[in-house]
């Protein structure tokens, strides 16, 4: 059963004992995303992330993986535009040494000037191979013209220019700034024990509660981009104003994701990929922040063949949202969210990730039972009209990565088709 303990300090701490494993899985969730930047604080929240394991008061860099090691342990990190999350995997009887290492990272790093200006060679590195991966860089695109002038349009790693001038003071700064109480959460699912509660709330309470920060509102504006790169396909997102991620509506977009390019069953897939042999890769997602969102759909190929593909992607999305899913499609992507919800929440990591994340986003955590009621919920009606909400063509945006047209010219195809 899932508990929750809000401290005095505002850092709440949410459990799920499960007393079929021999192992825990601990996450600190800040609510310190790249959205808090300011345009020339752009990359710090990632670069912390990289920093929090290059060494603390009392260890190494090199103490930190050799003890993480020594445990068989999995400690990881990750930077959204929303949050950032530090985490660790291992059994029960080395959770109380995890803590202490993952505590130590996240609370006291060194911030050591040499080993900033390592790890900045290291994030430039990572930079580039995004620009080398042409999905990546044709969704950073797309993001930053449909969310232009809001810190959503900004890529999470910062940019040569802005990673530039930091500096271990300026980061520990940051640090201090953004990782308060009022932003945290702490998750735990598995096998531990209550004295490892009790050194959750000791470690905890020290924290300084601090005040929420002010988050500039970001703006959905249709926008057409284009980027050359002499690659053999082409890479084509197609985006439409999508939810929030509190959205009651977001099981009814799930199920319509799934309906149109969620799976091989799908009507994107089949028709795409399968009957007319336009593409090898097309799907769809929903992509939601805290007061918007976006749904996209893409796919890869040849420039020859881009032209049929849009056309045919636009009579395909056109029907569903004219007519709705057939009966079948309904009742076989609910059953396919509702397996994924079980399934995805059968270890230690997945309910912990739930957890965290669900309480730092939602201030609540659905059960799995809660969840597929959600899904058995939404009705044909429900489906067609957000179909009908979100598919507007007069809204429509693409981002297009390769051997590429003018925007103009993907204008054309897209509202022409």
């Amino acid at each position: 059963m899932v508990q929750i303990e809000t401290l005095p300090n505002g850092v709440r701490i949410v459990t799920e004992p499960m007393d079929t494993v021999r192992s825990a899985a601990l996450g600190i969730w800040v609510g310190g995303g790249s959205r808090e930047e300011a345009p020339s604080e752009s990359g710090a929240a990632h670069f912390i992330e990289h920093m929090l394991f290059k060494g603390t008061q009392c260890r190494s860099a090199q103490d930190i993986a050799r003890e993480t090691d020594a445990i068989g342990g999995q400690m990881n990190a990750f930077t959204t535009k929303e949050c950032t999350c530090f985490y660790g995997r291992v059994l029960d009887s080395h959770l109380p040494q995890a803590l202490d290492i993952l505590f130590d990272m996240v609370y006291h790093s060194s911030f050591a000037q040499e080993a900033v200006e390592t790890e900045r060679g290291v994030i430039l590195e990572e930079i580039d191979m995004y620009e080398d991966t042409p999905d990546d860089l044709c969704a950073e695109k797309l993001f930053g013209a449909v969310f232009q002038g809001s810190a959503l349009a900004r890529p999470i790693l910062g940019s040569a220019e802005t990673l530039a001038p930091m500096t271990g003071e300026f980061l520990r700064e940051y640090h201090r700034a953004h990782y308060r109480g009022d932003n945290t959460v702490v998750a735990l699912s598995g096998s531990f024990s209550q004295e490892i509660l009790d050194e959750l709330r000791r470690r905890f309470a020290a924290l300084p509660a601090g005040a929420p920060q002010p988050v500039v509102p970001a703006v959905y504006t249709p926008a057409f981009v284009v980027t050359s790169k002499p690659i053999e396909q082409n890479h084509l997102t197609l985006a439409f104003p999508g939810l929030d991620y509190n959205s009651p509506k977001r099981f009814a977009l799930q199920l319509l994701s799934s309906i149109l390019g969620g799976c091989v069953s799908s009507r994107l897939f089949q028709q795409v990929r399968e009957r007319q042999g336009l593409c090898y890769t097309i799907y769809s997602y929903g992509a939601g922040h805290a007061d918007t969102g976006v749904f996209c759909i893409y796919t890869a190929l040849n420039k020859e063949t881009e032209a049929k593909a849009l056309a045919t992607i636009r009579q395909v999305v056109d029907q569903l949202r004219r007519e709705g899913p057939t009966s079948e499609e309904l009742e076989r992507a609910r059953d396919q969210s509702k397996a994924n919800v079980v399934m995805g929440l059968e270890s230690t990591q997945s309910r912990m990730s739930h957890a965290g994340r669900s309480l730092l986003f939602s201030g609540e955590i659905l059960t799995p039972e809660q969840i597929i009621a959600a899904y058995d919920s939404v009705t044909h009606e429900d489906v067609v009209a957000l179909a009908q909400e979100i598919f507007r063509w007069d809204q429509v945006s693409l981002s297009a990565v390769g051997q590429v047209r003018t925007a103009e010219a993907y204008r054309a195809l897209v509202l022409e088709a």
